[in-house]
């Protein structure tokens, strides 16, 4: 029977590569936004739009839509970015905070909550995030909405991954690397088919016994 994945996120960048590589493994995919790329329409996938995970009300709407249908994998991808640093928290600055936490923290948490009903037994959850959020790991400082909101939902995943394991449901946090997309400005160390493709093999490769592991795109286990 032909698996489904959803991925949020998917109108470009990583989103984009990893619908691509999906469909090429033989997954149905159902690729969720805000708005369609053309690249996105291209790949022939089940395209739903006007996704906004840090709604509530638009994530309910998206499971209507999805009827009785199972998800066997969930890609929690959408994200944002943004550099804040020392000196630039201003009352501007914190709306920017409180948008970066909506989207990169509270999304993939709300979108799990709103398709928990589409999960079952053998499902896997990713979330995308970013080592930035790791506490350990940072030596450059900086970037604070960012890494303040990746902190969070690597908790939220934590979290997430104790809740699910006894329904069957296995999560992995995953780290994509410094990849060359728009976000980054195109600067970054790899490009996005190589970052897909790691992240792929991680979902591959997760298991209830590993869920809720923090790793990078290559398998390198990541620090808190």
């Amino acid at each position: 029977m032909t698996q489904t994945a959803l991925v949020t996120g998917s109108n470009r960048g990583i989103g984009l590569e990893l619908c691509r590589q999906l469909k090429e493994k033989g997954m149905h995919v159902i690729a969720t936004c805000r708005k369609a790329s053309s690249e996105l329409n291209a790949l022939n996938v089940e395209v739903i739009e006007d996704v906004e995970v840090s709604q509530p009300k638009s994530l309910a709407k998206l499971a209507e839509s999805l009827g009785s249908r199972k998800i066997d994998w969930l890609i929690n991808n959408a994200g944002i970015a943004g550099g804040i640093g020392l000196g630039q928290i201003d009352e501007e600055a914190i709306d920017d905070f409180v948008r970066m936490y909506r989207v990169n923290s509270l999304g993939p948490l709300l979108t799990t909550q709103a398709l928990l009903k589409h999960l079952g037994q053998g499902s896997k959850v990713g979330i995308i995030t970013s080592r930035m959020g790791s506490i350990d790991d940072n030596d450059s400082g900086g970037s604070y909405a960012y890494r303040m909101s990746k902190s969070a939902v690597n908790a939220a995943g934590k979290s997430l991954s104790v809740d699910l394991k006894p329904k069957g449901i296995a999560l992995a946090i995953l780290h994509p690397g410094w990849v060359r997309t728009d976000m980054t400005g195109h600067g970054g160390l790899i490009d996005p088919d190589e970052s897909a493709a790691g992240l792929i093999q991680r979902m591959e490769e997760l298991s209830l016994e590993t869920s809720g592991t923090f790793w990078h795109t290559n398998g390198e286990i990541l620090p808190w």
